[in-house]
């Protein structure tokens, strides 16, 4: 009868003196032999943590004490012998013989007050390549970290077959090559101290700080390039982000940015960004009725459709509460207000002038119900807040940096403004393949909004096929986590950064994040620039490092940026 095994075995095995062929693949398995007289902790991780690919395999077989004890009792009288032989014949000392004294009588001790306890260890590492050469390089690197701790293994020669058996989970340990132990030795070969994120290629987000390794990482490798990051004010947020829009500029990266705070102007005006403030006065308008232009393969008559149910979701915010009666009203009015320009799902985008919100308030007024709505509009086309949202799209976005600010607006505005300026590029991302990195700082003022946590989420959960990732910030994590909308944006985000946190939000964090109490009082207890960096399932404590110039240029400490104001940073 055919099994599972027959049908995941290979079709054939080719074993050799030094390696095994595995369908297409090699395998080599490595044992280790011998260890140093001391230690440290964590020195088995560059092993787990290497960019290659192989099995590990640990067996800790426990010894009887009492056995032990004898053997070592009759270890002592040997080397004993030996020594005051020597002695007898006026030889000088010998320092190996004393050491091997003192260090089985400590052991001796140890063992009789039951402080630790012997094992054998046994360690074999199967190491895989496509050809042998591959496997002789592999055993070059693990050999060469191994004896940096002075730790030596070697190839378990005529017994590949066993090797790889003993590294397979069978938790059979068919080599049987080991290595008396105590305890608190063995402890020292726990690998899973901390993780690892350096990689070939990508950015420097910081310094991991249990192993003092870099962190270089391409959030372009992970399955979506999407992140949030969440910290007190003042705990390092925009300064990380700051620094990552800085570096992944060198690799061809288009960043945009919206900015609530007026915190990026400097950077962007000294790398030769693109700064657009949008206030009630700015010269730099957006039409939120601006037309989507079509991609390849898409549908012009749903593109057209979506397009409408943005603007209505911007048109809510705007409005506020809306009645069922008033929200159809509202519908029918945005798709009169384009066809009063000629304008249906079959025109020709690229040939068309797209209207205003003063002909949306025009044709209100004309519908039945829809005077209530039209007054209640007039203050973004006549009233106080003219000017901000009634005019042509006028900006020019050809910039690898592009900000914009909205710090000048009032705080009723800026949830208007954000979903504005996000619909915005939004249509220009579906138009152009690009890869690009768009920061929604403080998202929280679009994420009180329904209709703007809806529009921030489905642009999250679409980012990766347009080549796009999408950074959440917020220091308000309750307010974020708040919406229907906050869990299911950290859910598609593949990389978050959790910074120095407040007590009365720690609770929402650890439940979120499913942390441990150790990871809890971390970012309670964190320094600024200081806490935790997920990427997929690894994640790691960071310190978020800059050179001086990258320092100078995205610090956002009010007394450095006056310093800064009289002596301009060097080039």
């Amino acid at each position: 009868m055919t099994t599972l095994r027959d049908i995941v075995a290979p079709a054939a095995l080719d074993v050799n003196q030094n390696w095994i062929k595995v369908g297409e693949r090699y395998a080599r398995t490595l044992f280790v032999f011998s260890y140093p007289r001391f230690l440290t902790t964590n020195w088995f991780s560059p092993i787990v943590n290497l960019d290659q690919t192989l099995d590990v395999s640990l067996f800790i077989h426990p010894i009887d004490t009492s056995v032990v004890l004898q053997n070592l009792r009759k270890k002592v009288a040997e080397i004993e012998s030996q020594i005051a032989l020597r002695e007898e014949k006026g030889f000088v000392r010998d320092p190996m013989l004393e050491t091997a004294y003192r260090d089985i009588e400590e052991l001796r001790d140890r063992l009789q007050e039951s402080s630790v306890r012997l094992f054998q260890l046994s360690i074999y590492l199967t190491l895989w390549g496509k050809d042998p050469k591959a496997l002789d390089d592999a055993e070059t690197i693990v050999r060469a970290l191994l004896e940096g701790k002075m730790v030596y293994a070697k190839p378990a020669v005529f017994q590949q077959a066993e090797g790889l058996k003993s590294t397979l989970p069978y938790n059979e340990d068919l080599l049987g090559v080991g290595t008396n132990l105590d305890s608190a030795t063995i402890a020292t070969t726990f690998p899973f101290v901390s993780f690892d994120l350096t990689s070939d290629h990508g950015i420097l987000y910081g310094i991991n700080r249990h192993n003092n390794s870099l962190i270089l990482f391409d959030r372009f490798s992970l399955p979506n390039a999407n992140s949030v990051s969440f910290g007190v004010s003042g705990g390092g947020k925009s300064y990380a982000t700051k620094l990552e829009i800085l570096r992944s500029l060198m690799f061809d990266t288009n960043v945009v940015v919206i900015d609530p705070e007026n915190e990026y102007q400097r950077l962007t005006e000294s790398v030769g960004g693109a700064f657009f403030p949008i206030s009630l006065t700015s010269k730099h308008h957006i039409n939120p009725f601006d037309l989507p232009m079509p991609v390849e393969g898409e549908s012009q008559s749903d593109l057209f459709r979506s397009h409408l149910l943005e603007v209505v979701g911007l048109l809510r915010i705007m409005l506020g509460a809306l009645t069922p009666e008033q929200d159809a009203l509202l519908d029918k009015a945005v798709v009169e207000t384009y066809a009063s320009r000629n304008i249906t799902p079959d025109s020709d985008f690229t040939a068309v002038t797209p209207p205003v919100l003063a002909d949306l308030v025009t044709i209100l007024e004309r519908l039945e119900g829809g005077r209530d709505l039209a007054i209640r509009l007039q203050k973004y086309t006549q009233g106080a807040y003219a000017g901000f949202i009634n005019q042509p799209s006028n900006l020019d976005l050809d910039n690898r940096l592009v900000v914009f600010n909205i710090r000048d607006l009032e705080d009723e505005l800026r949830g208007v403004a954000m979903y504005l300026i996000l619909h915005y590029i939004w249509n220009i991302v579906r138009a152009k393949l690009v890869k690009r990195l768009l920061l929604v700082d403080e998202a929280w003022w679009l994420m009180k909004y329904p209709e703007g946590a809806s529009f921030l989420y489905s642009m999250v959960k679409r980012a990766r096929k347009y080549y796009l990732g999408v950074a959440t910030i917020t220091q308000d994590i309750a307010d974020f986590m708040g919406s229907p909308y906050g869990q299911p944006i950290v859910t598609n985000a593949s990389m978050q950064f959790l910074f120095k946190q407040s007590p009365a939000t720690i609770e929402t964090v650890q439940k979120t994040f499913n942390l441990t109490d150790e990871e809890k009082y971390l970012l309670l207890e964190s320094a600024v620039g200081s806490g935790l960096f997920f990427a997929g399932l690894k994640h790691v404590a960071i310190e978020v490092v800059a050179s001086y110039t990258e320092d100078k240029l995205v610090t956002t400490k009010p007394e450095e940026i006056l310093a800064l104001r009289e002596k301009p940073p060097e080039p």
